[in-house]
């Protein structure tokens, strides 16, 4: 059985890697020289209002049930945890995994992982959310929650707000972003602060694909795994759901 934990995961009986993962999260985003770009995600974690799973080899196949059953089980307490609310999953990455994979490597396995996911999924996708990744209303769902999805890998080294030492997930839902969006005002005010430190973090430039759902313009996907420089992949790997299957 696998479970969720909170900040209680700091005193439990973790494997090596397990703890070794969990600790430097803990330093990335409680950094105060170096501060993390996602303020709400200092919040989120000093609120205790983050659950954090542990996955094994990502290339393995279990692993894509366990991400499900970890998924299903954060969808039915997310709209309760507050408003700076994210699963934070963790995947044993081992060092051949580190030393032979590239960014682009990851990014093909994340995707592969994406659709595998997708596929253990039961339920009907909201009726308004468009099957196709290129509208701008897309977003991934899963067990009727919508979801954004943030990756990070060992391989980046550049853009240092997406590297981990570790392949993580930082999930969080839609409705979580829909009241963090709620005042414009502040919204507007927070993107300036988050886009500063975004320059100041990483050695690059913010990537251009950087965007806000909702936008005609903007396609949510290509922010779900962002590449070590200003490239994009030329057309979304995720396999499209039917429409007879997206339809209630």
């Amino acid at each position: 059985m696998l479970f969720l934990y909170d900040h209680s995961v700091f005193n439990a009986s973790l494997d090596s890697w397990q703890e070794k993962a969990l600790t430097t999260f803990k330093q990335v985003i409680t950094d105060k020289k170096k501060k993390f770009p996602c303020i709400p995600a200092y919040q989120g974690f000093l609120l205790n209002q983050f659950r954090f799973g542990f996955i094994n080899d990502p290339r393995n196949t279990e692993s894509i049930a366990q991400m499900s059953e970890l998924l299903k089980k954060y969808g039915e307490i997310c709209r309760d945890l507050g408003n700076y609310s994210a699963l934070i999953l963790f995947f044993e990455t081992t060092n051949d995994l580190k030393e032979s994979y590239s960014v682009l490597d990851f990014e093909q396995l994340f995707w592969q992982m994406m659709n595998q996911l997708s596929l253990l999924d039961e339920e009907e996708w909201p009726e308004q959310i468009s099957p196709d990744p290129s509208h701008h209303t897309w977003e991934f769902c899963f067990n009727k929650e919508r979801y954004f999805f943030y990756c990070a890998t060992p391989a980046h080294k550049e853009r240092n707000s997406r590297y981990f030492p570790y392949l993580m997930l930082a999930i969080t839902p839609r409705c979580v972003l829909d009241r963090f969006n709620h005042s414009p005002e502040k919204v507007l005010k927070m993107k300036k602060q988050i886009r500063k430190r975004l320059m100041d973090y990483d050695t690059i430039p913010p990537h251009s694909d950087l965007k806000a759902y909702g936008e005609k313009d903007n396609q949510e996907w290509k922010q779900y795994f962002l590449r070590d420089d200003d490239t994009t992949i030329s057309a979304c790997p995720f396999h499209q759901r039917k429409v007879k299957e997206h339809k209630t």
